[in-house]
């Protein structure tokens, strides 16, 4: 296990799936964790009860509402620093382009880029002027297989993960010079709240085997992923986006 002993880490939507499980292996290293989440306060508790350590606190805010400024600010007030920013928290609506009206079109495509495109963005240029006063930092954003094979009923969500993955890129190249470095994490399907009414329902079969391992991936194994990126070491990773899909989608 990595030594994050005396380091903040952010984990935005950290109140269930990966977000959970990485905040879990964040404390297991010794980190103090701020655990977002954007409206279950109860499930965002429960996480932080089960935390090993002290220190850990539970921040809220809705980023698809432009707040992510005011998360930053109180993370830093209740853990004093950042080392680690993990970009999470993500919407995943369906509005296929042949049935959606243009009012749920629109308020889809808005909400969802604000979500998963505008709160990181804002995020990181928040974080990242005290990640330069620290000497260094971690960033990094969980997109998604979406952004490269398509989304056809989730055409926003992809765009939005394929944008994540395009600025992590620029930001890797913006920060390495400060030792801010940033990578990208693009999962598969999850074995998540968020991914159980697919993989659950009639389709679910056929889902789990597009990987040829018959199976959707845990939480933990795309957390450790993200642990393993931010783990002093790992440095010449930035830039760099990791699929995690049990080779269901292989890019060339």
């Amino acid at each position: 296990m990595a030594d994050f002993d005396g380091q903040g880490v952010l984990v935005t939507g950290g109140s269930r799936g990966i977000g959970r499980a990485t905040a879990l292996l964040f404390a297991e290293g010794g980190a103090r964790v701020a655990v977002h989440y954007a409206s279950n306060e109860k499930a965002a508790q429960k996480v932080l009860d089960s935390l090993p350590g002290t220190g850990h606190v539970a921040v809220q805010a809705d980023l698809g509402a432009g707040t992510a400024r005011e998360l930053v600010a109180e993370t830093l007030d209740k853990l004093g620093r950042i080392d680690v920013l993990v970009n999470n928290a993500g919407i995943y609506e369906a509005h296929p382009v042949l049935t959606a009206t243009a009012e749920e079109w629109e308020t889809s495509w808005h909400r969802t880029i604000a979500t998963n495109l505008i709160g990181p963005a804002d995020l990181i240029h928040a974080v990242v002027p005290q990640m330069v006063d620290l000497g260094g930092g971690r960033i990094v954003n969980v997109t998604s297989r979406g952004a490269f094979r398509g989304e056809p009923d989730h055409a926003a969500y992809g765009a939005s993960k394929a944008a994540l993955n395009s600025l992590s890129q620029s930001m890797a190249k913006a920060l390495a010079p400060h030792n801010i470095y940033v990578t990208a994490v693009a999962p598969g399907f999850v074995e998540t709240d968020m991914a159980s009414p697919y993989l659950d329902g009639p389709d679910g079969a056929a889902i789990k085997a597009q990987s040829p391992m018959g199976r959707a991936a845990s939480a933990d194994e795309i957390a450790r992923v993200v642990v393993f990126l931010a783990t002093p070491g790992s440095e010449s990773t930035t830039g760099t986006i990791i699929d995690v899909n049990g080779a269901s989608y292989l890019r060339t």
